[in-house]
């Protein structure tokens, strides 16, 4: 799946900053949430459409190194980098724009104008600093913005569409409407085709039961036999079925290409993209309870925490003389994540099995582990060696916090040494290079 930016966005504009508007604004917190939820997808659907502009570019590229994230409340309104952006990007049409998401939310126009540069403000921010610390250059963040065009008119509010702002969606994203007249039409040509071959099957098949109709006339003339009505009706009700099968069969076959070659939805937007859809698992993998001791951790069945314990248990830990024997067995988290780009913020549900972590190495007072960070392939490795060496490092600290620091011997970051998917592979591809790893040592 490609990145939404939309997510990493968010998290400089939780509630505290809503609280801080609303208070410095004069407007209630919910008008304040409304009209951030209206101008997040539509600035960054802008800057989406701006993406191979240079000034665009440059202006993120500047973003994250100006403090911009710092002083989002005071600065946003004055800074040039902003209000230079938002002409480039929406040019005559900014007014528009405020008035309606002012209507939208309810709050006003002098505070949507407000709101509309600190959103714009968080976003060049985020994406500039994200762009920053992964090393992206000009094409690597036209390739990024490009790729939020596929999701961005889902993610509008209800009551929101581009067309409300002033900004039809042929113009945004190129060849829209186009690439949904020219599946229509495919559909109507492929459904016309049906029926005119069903009509003459069905036209042949009143044909075969005229003659045969009149044969059995001519062979029973004055006679009552049964053939007279039966044969003709069941000619009649094959071609009745084959008629409708051809329907069928065309309808369906219509239905899939429109979808396949239609990328304006979200669920298709990551096809659309990247070209290669995301492979999709045979079976879905469900927490089951994973018996430590008779204390019971939700977790994978043949996961990490159902693999550690059953190595514990049979002693091979106990057994390995020396850590040379251990050192080529690696236990992949199945839940622990990092924000994008961050080491120091998990993404939600990664605390739990942390949690069973501990609760392993507390069962098992005498096994010691090492913590490894491993990321994929793309951007500067030094910096790819860095991240996920502060990942390692955060990890282990969390576990000392929890009271096993000590049988934490070491937390290290391999970068992309061992990262298997090519550079140029979807990021949901890449993702499985991007990972947190830990294997018990002495």
């Amino acid at each position: 799946m490609s990145l939404n930016v939309i997510d990493l966005i968010k998290g400089q504009l939780g509630p505290a900053l809503v609280s801080q508007a609303a208070s410095q604004f004069g407007e209630s917190e919910s008008g304040i949430s409304k009209a951030i939820g209206g101008l997040l997808p539509a600035v960054v659907g802008g800057l989406a459409n701006s993406a191979d502009k240079p000034g665009v570019v440059d202006a993120i590229t500047q973003a994250s190194s100006s403090g911009i994230l710092g002083n989002l409340l005071g600065g946003s309104s004055s800074n040039p980098i902003i209000s230079n952006l938002l002409s480039s990007i929406f040019g005559d049409k900014v007014s528009g724009l405020v008035n309606s998401i002012a209507s939208f939310s309810g709050v006003s126009n002098t505070s949507a104008g407000s709101l509309l540069n600190l959103v714009t403000g968080a976003t060049v921010g985020t994406v500039g600093k994200y762009a920053a610390d992964n090393n992206l250059g000009a094409s690597g963040i036209s390739s990024l913005l490009n790729d939020q065009k596929g999701i961005i008119s889902s993610l509008l509010p209800a009551g929101l569409s581009l067309a409300s702002f002033g900004l039809g969606a042929e113009n945004w994203f190129g060849q829209a409407k186009e690439t949904v007249s020219s599946v229509t039409s495919t559909a109507k040509d492929n459904i016309a085709e049906g029926v005119a071959t069903a009509r003459e099957n069905v036209s042949e098949g009143a044909r075969e039961v005229r003659e045969r109709f009149e044969n059995n006339n001519n062979n029973n003339q004055g006679g009552g036999s049964i053939w007279k009505w039966l044969l003709p009706l069941l000619l009649l009700l094959a071609a009745g079925y084959f008629l409708w099968k051809q329907c069928e069969k065309k309808q369906t076959t219509t239905t899939t290409t429109s979808t396949s070659d239609s990328a304006t939805t979200s669920s298709t937007a990551d096809t659309a993209t990247t070209g290669t859809a995301t492979p999709v698992p045979a079976t879905a993998k469900t927490d089951e309870n994973i018996d430590l001791n008779g204390v019971m951790l939700k977790g994978y069945k043949g996961g990490m925490e159902d693999q550690m314990i059953s190595f514990l248990k049979s002693g091979a830990y106990k057994n390995a003389a020396d850590d040379s024997a251990l050192k080529d067995k690696w236990y992949d988290f199945d839940h622990v994540n990092f924000k994008m780009g961050s080491s120091t913020e998990l993404e939600a549900g990664s605390q739990g099995q942390l949690d069973n972590l501990v609760a392993i190495l507390k069962a098992f007072p005498d096994a010691k582990i090492k913590i490894g960070g491993y990321t994929d392939k793309t951007g500067n490795e030094a910096s790819n060696v860095k991240l996920s060496k502060a990942r390692a490092e955060y990890i282990k600290a969390a576990l000392a916090k929890a009271g096993v620091g000590a049988q934490v011997l070491e937390a290290e970051g391999y970068g992309s040494k061992f990262a298997k998917v090519d550079a140029k592979a979807s990021d949901a591809e890449r993702a499985a290079d991007r990972k947190m790893a830990v294997r018990f040592a002495k």
